[in-house]
């Protein structure tokens, strides 16, 4: 929006430039109000219509105006005592003031809308994983809600930071060590507990694995990261961690791909539950060890922070904490 509205200014003062038939032409310094209330006297052909207009006294129009001149060089308005009419250099300056004018006014329209109606560009950066398997289908329900909202997602596993990169929402995923202090507003939305599943065909051919132990019978698919040794936790506190030299039949950089894998029926797949989440809910992957996990992480959504949030952004943090809810 910040882009929007610099655009708006430099063609309205681009507009306000042109008017001027001299060689060399200085930035006009002085109040918006000036050259707003040089319009009314133009458009009404009175000072005093003007003063009435933009409730100000008719001493204070005529120091605008003349104030105006004075910066200019120039006489826009040929006074006489009973009305004004503007010069022929007031004439042409006129007409692209007032086009001037009405941009400005668009831009602050707009930046009213967009506090009040997510409209606009939102952009997002997530993890790669994360942003093809799980953000994308829920992206796409969000603009179904507000269709004047137009949507960009930067998958990228590099942290880019909000400002360099002009983001609106960073989803980021991070282990115990937490966010390092960054600046930007950050809520933690969920742990990204690390499950493991099938499909229920290659679990009724390969059976059920009911111990951690029984994994090692397994074909697995593990991330890349996660070769040989894995530990795994309980969720029953009094179960001590197994920790576990494994084999896997696949493996891959990418948690998307060892979903991808898990269903075509290849093994046991370890990834995020958040990953597993659309085809678990679709019948097409089941979990398996349900009271076992790998290392959890934590999902955390970053914004710019403060209490002046376009209503694309409040609409959107909203609209995830209900989906991570629910």
């Amino acid at each position: 929006m910040i882009e929007c509205h610099n655009k708006v200014y430099e063609n309205a003062r681009k507009s306000i430039k042109m008017a001027l038939s001299v060689d060399k032409v200085e930035t006009i310094s002085g109040p918006v109000a000036d050259l707003r209330a040089f319009c009314r006297v133009v458009e009404l052909g009175s000072i005093s219509a003007a003063a009435r207009m933009q409730g100000e006294t008719k001493g204070s129009i005529s120091r605008r105006v003349s104030r105006l001149e004075l910066q200019l060089g120039i006489q826009l308005l040929a006074r006489h005592p009973r009305s004004v009419v503007p010069t022929a250099e007031g004439m042409q300056f006129f007409s692209k003031v007032r086009a001037g004018l009405l941009l400005l006014e668009e831009g602050a329209e707009l930046a009213r809308e967009s506090k009040n109606e997510p409209r606009g560009m939102l952009r997002i950066t997530a993890p790669i994983d994360l942003a093809q398997e799980w953000l994308s289908p829920l992206l796409v329900e969000f603009q179904a809600l507000y269709p004047r909202l137009t949507i960009e997602l930067l998958s990228a596993d590099e942290r880019l930071d909000l400002v360099a990169h002009q983001i609106d929402v960073a989803m980021r995923a991070t282990g115990a060590g937490g966010l390092p202090d960054m600046g930007y507003s950050a809520r933690r939305l969920t742990d990204l507990r690390f499950g493991f599943f099938a499909t229920p065909a290659y679990l009724a051919k390969a059976g059920v694995p009911l111990a951690p132990d029984a994994l090692l019978e397994q074909a697995l698919i593990l991330r890349t990261s996660m070769h040989h040794k894995l530990s795994l936790f309980c969720d029953a506190p009094e179960q001590a961690p197994v920790t576990l030299m494994l084999t896997p039949r696949f493996s891959s950089n990418s948690f998307a791909t060892v979903l991808r894998l898990t269903l075509a029926g290849a093994g046991i797949g370890l990834m995020p539950s958040l990953i597993a989440q659309a085809a678990r809910q679709r019948g097409e992957l089941v979990p398996v060890l349900t009271d076992w996990q790998g290392e959890r992480s934590d999902l955390f959504m970053i914004t710019l922070g403060g209490q002046r949030a376009p209503a694309k952004v409040v609409a959107f943090k909203q609209f995830i904490q209900e989906k991570i809810g629910s």
